[in-house]
């Protein structure tokens, strides 16, 4: 770009809002970078974890490909024989030659959406060992301890806090960093650098944002209550025998483990029905009377995640993907991309390329904060009083829009009194030194 475009001079409107967005980027930069810079590494190590899971557990996952394969009952004697401490719950055969099966079970102890997986052979029967998984994915110790580590630092619910004020700020930060760009004067090279990186991660930065806030404790309430207001929720599978409701994820289960023996049929109506993804799981049925849930779990694309509950050997509800709300459509395909499973190695190579984006603007903004600091003090701001600058109708614009987004995002908004709490005291301690 041209040193006469890079000189020209933003309008008055534009430079008007320029000292405001500086301030505000200044402080969340400074107080929110942190989080950010920590919210971006271990979602790096996250995206990273499919392919060390497959290496790191392959005893469990891999067997030798056999030319015959064992019933699934048969399969689940095996496990059974292993004398598991907890319920038969549901199954999940190998997906192609070569794979385990997973037999799986609740046991007291485990944590949220944690279940006992025990690894069968399919062509011979042997145990090749057993792990706790955790939720829908099936993640294995070591993602699910890098989940944990990116969601709440393995603090628990306490922890949460920290990735949502991440999500929260990061879009703000974004996208005050793309009006920055547009309306910049003469840089240093440092400047530059951030900014065009900024200019570069900007959609993905967004999309992460967006996609973190829709899992966050807070956030994440309204963003629920939302969809469900506007039927936009994810149908629900009718589960005959059991309330009415959808089967759960680890809903409690009656079966001690003689109730399986049907699970051949069960999946062989499901096949015949229509459920013809390769990866599924089979929910045994929660009451006497109940149905089972079979359920394709392939997140990756074409999003398969079709469901059917078979009642006497035959389908008695089902639910298509096909056949779900755009918006929950759309939720699928976000939270999958931002697992970093949904396209596969492209995928986790992109969110690599961003993460690492926002690592390195994180640390170039410090090292620009650290190159211009004072010799005390917290730092060097745009001088106070910029909103005097913004027109007064967008001036109450833009308070009225802080306040709905505030209260729809709320730890947003109370960091954001945070700040003007500290902007206030810093300045009266300016004033009085």
């Amino acid at each position: 770009m041209s040193d006469t475009a890079t000189t020209a001079t933003p309008s008055r409107t534009s430079f008007a809002w320029r000292g405001l967005f500086l301030r505000l980027h200044f402080y969340a930069g400074v107080l929110v970078g942190p989080f950010v810079l920590i919210a971006a590494l271990t979602g790096v190590l996250y995206a990273l974890t499919p392919q060390l899971e497959s290496w790191v557990y392959s005893d469990q996952l891999r067997v030798p490909v056999s030319s015959q394969q064992l019933p699934l009952s048969a399969q689940i004697d095996a496990a059974l024989a292993t004398s598991p401490q907890g319920s038969l719950v549901a199954v999940r055969p190998a997906p192609e030659p070569g794979a385990t099966t997973r037999v799986l079970f609740s046991e007291k102890g485990l944590g949220e959406s944690e279940r006992r997986a025990v690894f069968v052979d399919p062509g011979t029967g042997r145990v090749t060992g057993d792990l706790v998984v955790y939720g829908s994915s099936g993640s294995l110790p070591l993602r699910m301890t890098l989940s944990q580590l990116h969601r709440n630092l393995l603090l628990g619910e306490p922890g949460r806090l920290y990735s949502e004020l991440a999500a929260s700020w990061l879009w703000i930060v974004a996208l005050g960093g793309l009006v920055l760009w547009i309306t910049r004067p003469r840089k240093s090279k440092r400047a530059r650098t951030h900014g065009l990186i900024g200019v570069w991660v900007l959609a993905g930065a967004l999309f992460l944002s967006a996609t973190g806030l829709t899992w966050s404790a807070y956030a994440g309430e309204n963003v629920a209550s939302l969809r469900e207001t506007l039927g936009w929720t994810t149908p629900s599978l009718k589960m005959p025998g059991s309330g009415g409701g959808d089967h759960g994820e680890h809903g409690e289960h009656t079966s001690s483990g003689s109730g399986h023996r049907d699970i051949d049929t069960v999946l062989w109506a499901a096949r015949t029905s229509g459920i013809d993804a390769k990866p599924v799981e089979i929910s045994l049925p929660t009451t006497p009377d109940g149905a089972w849930k079979v359920a394709e779990i392939d997140r990756s694309w074409p999003t398969q995640v079709d469901a059917v509950a078979i009642q006497d050997g035959a389908v008695v509800s089902s639910v298509s993907f096909a056949d779900y709300p755009i918006a929950a459509k759309l939720s699928r395909w976000g939270i999958d991309a931002h697992m970093g499973v949904l396209f596969g190695w492209p995928n986790q190579l992109l969110l690599l390329l961003i993460g690492g984006g926002l690592v390195t603007l994180v640390l170039l903004g410090y090292r620009m904060w650290w190159k211009r600091r004072p010799t005390s003090g917290f730092g060097r701001p745009t001088p106070r009083g910029q909103w005097r600058k913004v027109p007064p109708a967008a001036l109450v614009g833009l308070g009225l829009g802080t306040l709905v987004v505030g209260w729809f995002v709320p730890l947003l908004g109370i960091s954001l009194v945070a700040f003007l709490v500290i902007d206030l005291l810093l300045g009266r301690r300016a004033k009085t030194a």
